[in-house]
């Protein structure tokens, strides 16, 4: 019985879905954001930006159990997070790296959005 109930639960965390934590950074130039995805490789990665919304999912490759398991702690799942961008970004020069499980974004601003000092003359 209990071997079938930890069979239930492994198929419970298999189909998990978990938002990443996330930092995100003013860098002057551009919005950086770093997004922690342990377990996601470049080919599963998909970043997506549509209509102002940029969508990150990394999928997890599931791993398969050796002999009988009997206890499980440990969750796996894809990560799914979505955000909502402004206009305050240049969406075709976005770039994406991903090292050692952690995805950083470059959102870079539109030149004509950037603030600027505006010097000042004496006469």
């Amino acid at each position: 019985m209990a071997q079938n109930q930890n069979s239930q639960e492994m198929e419970r965390a298999r189909g998990a879905e978990f938002a990443p934590a996330v930092d995100i950074y003013d860098a002057g130039e551009e919005i950086v954001l770093v997004a922690d995805m342990p377990g996601v490789s470049s080919d599963s990665l998909d970043v997506h930006l549509d209509r102002g919304e940029l969508s990150i999912r990394g999928r997890v490759a599931h791993p398969s159990p050796e002999g009988d398991l009997v206890l499980q702690e440990f969750q796996v799942g894809d990560f799914v997070r979505t955000f909502s961008l402004t206009e305050d970004i240049e969406a075709a020069g976005i770039t994406a790296e991903l090292t050692n499980g952690v995805l950083a974004l470059h959102l870079p601003k539109p030149r004509e959005r950037k603030p600027r000092k505006i010097p000042v003359k004496t006469a």
